[in-house]
């Protein structure tokens, strides 16, 4: 089944400022509440818009390297942790640029979403970027193994997003499914996210999904 495609124009970067100005984020205090002890480390990821060869809207996301010490072969959006100094759109930016090869200026970020405590130490800020035609992601191979560029409307396919129960925890763990398999959050939570408040103007929250077992550490 084909969903309703979305155009790669100045009417959806319209209409995704404007619901990401009309959103009341929430931001984490960075402080890990439920298990006392070192502050969480303040991270920030990129959900970059950026057109395919037909002009639809799509969203890149990587597979990072199997060389890395964490997280490994998983599933990610562009990003990492904020330097000293750094807002979360600077690390933004930045993380795409050494990530994969995008320099796009500041007025390429359009809002962020809802901060997401995982269960590895951060707290991410997701930033949403525009990244206008004429601009070719290159993966940088110590840190991304593959970059994708996914048509936005996959988000709209109506087992988006998937809830399931593990014995681990009391909450439920979300998920999307794209490319074939399964993307779990927190990667899962900030597309989810950015689908309903970006895209369709709600005020939808992910922060209290989890994340499955093998991304806690």
């Amino acid at each position: 089944m084909r969903h309703a495609v979305h155009r790669f124009d100045d009417d959806l970067r319209r209409r995704v400022s404007s619901h990401l100005d009309g959103f009341e984020r929430l931001a984490h205090p960075f402080e890990n509440v439920a298990n006392p002890g070192p502050a969480l480390r303040h991270a920030a990821v990129a959900a970059t818009l950026v057109p395919n060869e037909d002009g639809e809207a799509c969203f890149l996301i990587t597979r990072r390297a199997a060389s890395l010490r964490a997280h490994a072969g998983q599933w990610a959006l562009p990003g990492g942790s904020l330097d000293d100094g750094e807002t979360p759109e600077d690390a933004a930016l930045r993380e795409l640029d050494e990530e994969v090869g995008l320099s796009l200026p500041r007025d390429a970020v359009l809002g962020r979403l809802d901060d997401y405590p995982t269960r590895s130490g951060y707290v991410i800020t997701p930033v949403v970027v525009w990244a206008g035609g004429g601009h070719e992601p290159v993966p940088n191979p110590d840190e991304v193994a593959a970059i994708y560029c996914v048509r936005l409307a996959e988000l709209d396919r109506p087992d988006v997003p998937i809830l399931r129960a593990i014995a681990e925890s009391d909450r439920p763990v979300l998920s999307v499914p794209l490319l074939g398999t399964t993307i779990h959050a927190p990667t899962a939570a900030v597309l989810y996210q950015l689908r309903e408040v970006a895209i369709r103007g709600l005020s939808t929250r992910v922060h209290h999904y989890d994340q499955p077992v093998f991304a806690w550490s």
